[in-house]
């Protein structure tokens, strides 16, 4: 006999003594107890997508509810304690990783710079700005203009103010070799209102004909 022969009968004997796996009958109680589970894992499976849909609408550190289904970033000028500090610390990510590598010119008594610029008010008030604006124009939503829209209202004008020989920087480092830094002190605050007795009241004796 040959070994083809053998290798058939023995296929043939094997198929004979190993039919397969048998159908599962499930009755007809048991099938509308597995539906009714099915149906409510179905459900919790919804439920979950729901409330992961609402995490993720969520605002972020430094975000306030503007109104239904809208977010307003809070301008930081208008934060103090630990919310100022965490913004202050993403900000300071932004302009540390993308806005200085890309944007930060040469150090020239034309273009002052200062590495202490979290110290000085108008400087964190106009770089949140514009971290704000590049937030908005540099996403999906804004359309594939939105980048250059940043560049042109809201970049150059920052720097131009930001990093100009009379701004906030004016008494900083004006020489990459040589780092300074000074505050520039700021007007004081005048009176709330008028006082009728100053010589710069304008009299009503003017006004009388």
């Amino acid at each position: 006999m040959s070994s083809e022969h053998v290798r058939s009968d023995t296929g043939k004997r094997h198929d004979a003594e190993d039919p397969g796996p048998e159908p599962v009958h499930v009755p007809d109680g048991d099938l509308d107890d597995l539906t009714s589970a099915l149906a409510r894992t179905m459900a919790e499976v919804r439920q979950h997508g729901i409330i992961l849909d609402r995490l993720r609408s969520e605002p972020e550190p430094g975000e306030q509810i503007q109104g239904e289904g809208e977010t307003a970033a809070a301008f930081i000028p208008t934060m103090e304690g630990q919310p100022y500090a965490t913004e202050l610390a993403a900000l300071t990510d932004w302009v540390n990783h993308l806005l200085l590598p890309v944007y930060g010119r040469e150090i020239s008594p034309a273009r002052p710079w200062c590495e202490r610029w979290h110290e000085h008010p108008e400087a964190v008030a106009r770089l949140h700005a514009l971290w704000l604006a590049w937030r908005h124009l540099t996403t999906s939503e804004a359309g594939l203009t939105g980048p250059s829209t940043w560049h042109r209202d809201h970049l150059d004008h920052a720097l131009l103010q930001l990093r100009a020989p009379d701004g906030p920087f004016a008494a900083c480092t004006t020489n990459p070799d040589r780092t300074s830094h000074r505050l520039l002190p700021s007007p004081a605050p005048g009176p709330t209102r008028a006082d009728p007795r100053s010589a710069n009241t304008i009299s009503p004796r003017y006004f009388s004909h």
